[in-house]
């Protein structure tokens, strides 16, 4: 195997809170040296390959815990190879699947044969099994089976589960197998039409739309069943002020209640619905700059863990139905870095180191992946990018475009993400 020398650039390594410029050596698909200077002439060069990251971020390889990749039975949006694709062009070096697939994730068979075929790409894919049986909230899965068949967690991701005695016994299973429950918070009661948030934008299409207590009073909920359980939840695609408070009040009583935030949630609302339309249509929805602050605010002060990004791929003809009738979602790989840049570090809201930080070892540590770190003998998983870079956001690689970034010129370019010690993407 070939052994990857990267030569003078700026590591960002945040389980040591490392940053300096550095080399780092690859050997059989490990971290082998990190070191100031690294000769060429010491190692066989006929077996060594060379990155020239000068002026470019060395950064663990980005990990994202909420994709869909549609695969099996909606393969006409997005499957496993174009999904990999994705992520490598984002940086992104492992990343779990939804669950809400045809069949679903709730058979120890259906989700071994969906890993199997993962094995086929260079990255790290992984699966959540689902909560309950075929995600109508009845009936829990063999929650023992699932965790022995490859699962990385549970979620019903796309409902909420609403039985509270359910989700209580779920939470109970969970803890005794170390795992963790990804919720979708949305309660159905609260919500006239999804997609867009019940408020002024709502209004004028007289769509109805999604109230914030929605999501609230289930986060409300399901954290005091954290409380009596002292299982551990994800509270996914937060989207509220009044959630993000919840949250950050349960995580000071040491409770395991965490969070993400997708890039879209930090970037845009509710007002930016008129402009893109369905391509701005997502559960839940894009609340007001209030809330949009809020999650900020969560992503510095560690309130939020995680950046996921939810990309969830739509065919080009389901999003042209209209805004009543197009499905909820857009796709995220591509471009979640950039806007993390772009969004938060360019504009002073997070540090760089801070960035890299919610997009690796936070995800990693919050969902117990051995992953999201560059130190000796760790898997030689890495993003390297230009952080000054600006380019646009002009073709997805992926099945599907459904995103309001199209045509975006970003910051914070990409160059190569390293999958085992392997390039799997190059920029140039």
């Amino acid at each position: 195997m070939e052994k990857l020398l990267i030569k003078e650039g700026r590591l960002i390594e945040p389980s040591t809170k490392t940053d300096k410029i550095t080399d780092i050596l690859i050997e059989e698909g490990k971290v082998s040296r990190i070191e100031k200077n690294i000769e060429l002439e010491e190692l066989k060069t006929e077996n060594t390959n060379v990155v020239y990251a000068k002026g470019l971020c060395v950064a663990p390889g980005l990990i994202d815990v909420h994709v869909h990749f549609r695969d099996p039975g909606f393969t006409y949006k997005e499957d496993i190879h174009t999904g990999s694709l994705a992520a490598m062009r984002g940086g992104f070096t492992t990343v779990i699947m939804m669950a809400n697939t045809r069949p679903a994730m709730d058979d120890e068979e259906n989700i071994k044969e969906v890993l199997g075929r993962a094995l086929n790409e260079p990255i790290d894919i992984r699966a959540v099994s689902n909560v309950t049986r075929s995600m109508a909230g009845r009936e829990l899965v063999d929650m023992e089976k699932m965790k022995a068949a490859g699962a990385a967690g549970f979620s019903d991701d796309g409902l909420p589960i609403m039985n509270k005695d359910i989700m209580k016994e779920a939470l109970l299973r969970a803890r005794e197998l170390g795992m963790i429950i990804s919720l979708h918070e949305e309660d159905p009661k609260y919500i006239i039409r999804s997609g867009i948030n019940a408020g002024c934008v709502a209004d004028e299409m007289e769509y109805g739309g999604a109230d914030r207590k929605a999501e609230t009073e289930l986060v409300r909920r399901d954290i005091e069943l954290v409380r009596e359980t002292d299982g551990a939840i994800d509270i996914q695609h937060i989207s509220a002020r009044e959630s993000v408070y919840l949250v950050r009040e349960a995580k000071k009583e040491g409770l395991r209640v965490y969070a993400e935030s997708t890039p879209h949630h930090f970037t845009l609302t509710q007002e930016d619905v008129r402009k893109y339309g369905a391509n701005c249509k997502m559960n839940p929805p894009l609340r007001e700059e209030s809330d949009r602050i809020a999650i900020i605010e969560g992503l510095k002060d560690g309130t939020i863990d995680m950046i996921a990004t939810d990309h969830a791929p739509h065919s080009k003809e389901e999003k042209e139905k209209g805004i009543r009738e197009a499905p909820s979602g857009i796709t995220g790989l591509e471009t979640s870095l950039a806007l993390g840049i772009t969004e938060l570090v360019d504009k002073g809201f997070l540090s760089l180191n801070t960035l890299i930080e919610r997009m690796t070892a936070g995800p990693a540590g919050v969902y117990g992946i051995d992953k999201g770190k560059i130190v000796k003998g760790a898997d030689a998983d890495i993003v390297i990018f230009d952080p000054d870079e600006e380019w646009i956001f002009d073709k997805s690689v992926s099945k599907s475009s459904n995103t309001p970034f199209l045509g975006w010129k970003l910051k914070g370019r990409v160059r190569y993400t390293i999958a085992s010690g392997n390039i799997v993407y190059s920029a140039e």
